[in-house]
């Protein structure tokens, strides 16, 4: 089994962007991109980063995977049924490109709601568990992501779900950082969020707001987010 999106991030040394657009009426879109970063890549591959003879261009949304393993999806319990229809909608675009030297994954989900919205960050494992007939139990996540927007106020909100496993991921990170820390590795992790209308407070001061006060930019380090990932938590208020 994988660890989750980020964590397999580091090995790779890439860029991840979460893009939220929210409209007036609580609908919106949410996007999360993630781009390996081919200069860092090449540091840690050394003279293999040649050798790669991969393609790879596929989109798929994740009902496609419920519909096709319905046998399996049929006799899970209601409570992970529950879980996996919330990523029904859910749209993936994996492009990997040893010639173009590309290797994207593209998610995004539409919403009515931002309550709405997955836990995006799990959808590749997800799919991969209803493929494999895997237990959700087994699954090595220690925090979830979740949004809230009352017409005024935005949130993300992320918690801590498994303490315990939230310490062993620490370690790890802290033992690929010292692996790493002779190259010049680039690993952003950056949130770009636009609203509907002009922003008038927003709990994190290292936020860049925009001219026109209508979206921010916050970024992170991969790694920071992944030893705190309540760090990322967010509050916006709108005028």
């Amino acid at each position: 089994m994988y660890t989750f999106l980020l964590l397999g991030l580091l090995a790779t040394s890439c860029q991840v962007t979460e893009t939220i657009h929210l409209n007036e009426d609580g609908t919106g879109k949410i996007e999360i991109n993630e781009l390996r970063d081919e200069h860092s890549f090449m540091q840690l591959m050394g003279e293999n980063y040649s050798k790669e003879e991969v393609f790879r261009d596929t989109t798929y949304v994740f009902k496609d995977f419920i519909t096709k393993h319905s046998e399996t999806f049929s006799r899970l319990p209601a409570s992970e049924k529950a879980i996996f229809q919330k990523f029904a909608t859910v749209k993936v675009h994996i492009k990997k490109s040893s010639f173009e030297k590309e290797f994207r994954t593209t998610i995004s989900q539409n919403f009515n709601k931002i309550e709405e919205v997955a836990d995006l960050y799990k959808t590749e494992e997800y799919a991969d568990d209803i493929e494999n007939n895997y237990a959700l139990v087994a699954e090595e996540h220690y925090y979830s992501v979740n949004y809230a927007f009352n017409g005024s106020v935005f949130k993300r909100i992320v918690k801590i779900t498994d303490s315990v496993e939230l310490k062993k991921q620490q370690d790890k990170i802290e033992g690929y950082k010292t692996q790493v820390s002779k190259f010049k590795i680039t690993q952003p992790y950056v949130l770009k969020y636009h609203f509907p209308r002009k922003i008038k407070a927003v709990s994190n001061p290292k936020a860049k707001i925009s001219e026109d006060k209508k979206s921010l930019e916050l970024q992170f380090l991969i790694a920071d987010c992944l030893v705190n990932p309540e760090s990322t938590n967010l509050e916006v208020v709108l005028e």
